[in-house]
């Protein structure tokens, strides 16, 4: 039977049947329903163990991070738009380009605002100061400076016969309006670098930042620019140049018109230099009513004029390694600021290491409210 036929498997399991063989399926001892739970333990357990080793990581990373010293600009938008543009991230020209058309408005607003322009003799001034306890001694130790705003130089400083005594009435006058002037500047800037880290802008966010565009004659409203453009002046850089530029407060300039830093001008109103050929040179001294007016001006001057820009990409050089400004080093980019160049610079240095004027650099001027005193 066998050779006659073919047989397949179910022909073979009938015929052992019948001869009385138990035909049974062979049940597969591999179940993969049974493991689920074991495959799943593993899997959490791989999951834990990641998890707790990423962990110390994330907690180098935030003790690493400078919260109060560095700020991370948000320049995702400004990016996309300069690929849009065509052109390649981050090698675009900084500090380029001033539009002088708003770059002094609020600098003669100053001027505009009535204010008491009564001169005080140096005795009066003196006394005020010794009545307030306001002297550079406590200064340099407490880098705590008295609130007190004159508009005005004494007519009488040029009298005083004591070099000491007419240094130090000097820059008792003019710190606390350089000051002031920093602190406002450091408001701003404060103001700029929040807006910077901010996905989206409110309207009066996007206000604020056209007027500063306007001020501080940035064109094309680029952002780098005006970060870099507002800053302070170290206090010492900016005492220094006021004493080379009147003589310590002694000149005629600073007397009849509030000119602290020489500053010219061809087209408003000024001082004429004496002895300049009016045929060969047209320019003037500029004046101010005020002496915060003058300071606000030089400023300005330095943070948006060409000759200047070494000057401000140093500083923001300084202000990307997170050092504090030196007026030493500074000075050396300040050739351009008068006709003798490098020579002008010496002579700033020699300024400002003869009188100790770095001592002023931290000060901080005495708020007049609750509220300024939060702020700075």
């Amino acid at each position: 039977m066998l050779k006659s036929k073919k047989i397949n498997l179910q022909s073979l399991k009938k015929i052992l049947v019948e001869r009385g063989f138990v035909v049974k399926k062979k049940k597969n001892n591999f179940n993969l329903a049974e493991f689920k739970s074991f495959y799943f333990t593993v899997l959490s357990g791989f999951v834990l163990i990641l998890i707790f080793s990423l962990i110390p990581l994330s907690v180098n990373i935030k003790d690493n991070i400078k919260i109060n010293k560095s700020t991370v600009d948000n320049n995702s938008n400004i990016d996309f738009q300069r690929v849009l543009d065509g052109k390649e991230i981050g090698q675009k020209n900084i500090d380029e380009g001033l539009d002088i058309k708003n770059l002094f408005e609020d600098i003669f607003s100053i001027d505009e605002v009535p204010t008491d322009t009564v001169r005080l003799s140096a005795s009066t001034i003196n006394q005020l100061f010794k009545d307030t306890n306001y002297n550079l001694e406590n200064v340099r130790k407490t880098k705590i400076v008295k609130p007190i705003r004159l508009s005005l130089l004494p007519s009488e400083i040029k009298n005083i016969e004591s070099t000491k005594k007419k240094k130090s009435l000097f820059i008792k006058i003019i710190l606390p309006l350089i000051l002031e002037e920093n602190k406002r500047i450091k408001i701003d800037r404060k103001k700029l670098f929040t807006i910077l880290n901010k996905n989206m802008n409110s309207d009066a966010e996007k206000k604020w930042l056209k007027s500063k565009f306007k001020q501080y004659g940035v064109i094309n409203n680029d952002l780098s620019t005006l970060k870099v453009r507002m800053d302070i002046i170290p206090v010492s850089l900016a005492l220094a140049q006021a004493a080379k530029e009147t003589g310590w407060g002694t000149s005629r300039f600073a007397i009849e018109g509030n000119a602290l830093f020489g500053q010219w001008t061809w087209s408003g109103e000024g001082i004429k230099p004496a002895g300049v050929d009016p045929e060969n040179s047209k320019h003037k001294v500029m004046k101010f009513k005020v002496l915060k007016a003058s300071v606000r001006a030089y400023q300005r001057n330095l943070n948006t004029h060409g000759s200047y820009k070494s000057f401000r990409s140093e500083r923001a050089k300084m202000r990307d390694a997170d050092i504090d400004l030196d007026s030493l080093h500074l000075a050396d980019y300040l050739d351009k600021y008068a006709a003798t160049g490098k020579e002008y610079t010496k002579i700033i240095k020699k300024i400002i290491k003869q009188n100790n004027l770095q001592d002023f650099d931290k000060a901080k001027l005495l708020p007049s409210s609750i509220q300024l005193k939060n702020i700075i």
